[in-house]
């Protein structure tokens, strides 16, 4: 399977969209916006980012529109965000993503989150080179409370 990353086409957002809205995902994520079904605030969100000078690309694996890759956030605080759509979950693609992020990205330090419980997300992230540096509670709005999240660096 052929991964690629470019830059973000108003015809991915109705597909970001339905990622973003799928229960099982949502869950796994974990921290995720109040109100994912919220149409408006999602496009201004993309908006927002789109315009910004973050680092947003649209995934694709083998020419299909798979999920989102970001660097993001004040310079020397910048982390990594990713989504795949699930039914592209154990295949690699989110490894092969970040990696070609990063390899656009130069800068570091760069910094990710991630639920405590979410395992998959863990494993890109270490396969990539970051390593866990702390750990927090936060507020999860897609499980309704309070859970464990890992902060993982990835040094210059």
């Amino acid at each position: 399977m052929h991964i690629a990353l470019r830059e973000v086409h108003d015809s991915d957002l109705p597909v970001f969209y339905r990622q973003m809205n799928d229960p099982e995902s949502l869950r796994m994520a974990a921290f995720t916006p109040k109100d994912p079904a919220d149409r408006d605030a999602f496009d201004a969100h993309w908006a927002r980012i789109r315009s910004s000078s973050d680092v947003v690309r649209t995934v694709l694996a083998d020419g299909d529109v798979v999920g989102s890759a970001a660097v993001y956030g004040s310079p020397g605080e910048r982390e990594v965000t990713y989504w795949v759509d699930r039914a592209y979950w154990g295949k690699g693609i989110a490894t092969a993503a970040l990696r070609e992020l990063l390899a656009e990205v130069p800068e570091r330090p760069l910094y990710a989150r991630a639920a405590a419980d979410n395992a998959g997300s863990l494993r890109v992230l270490h396969k990539c080179g970051f390593r866990v540096t702390a750990r927090a509670t936060g507020y999860a709005a897609a499980r309704g409370e309070e859970i464990d999240e890992v902060v993982l660096t990835l040094p210059g």
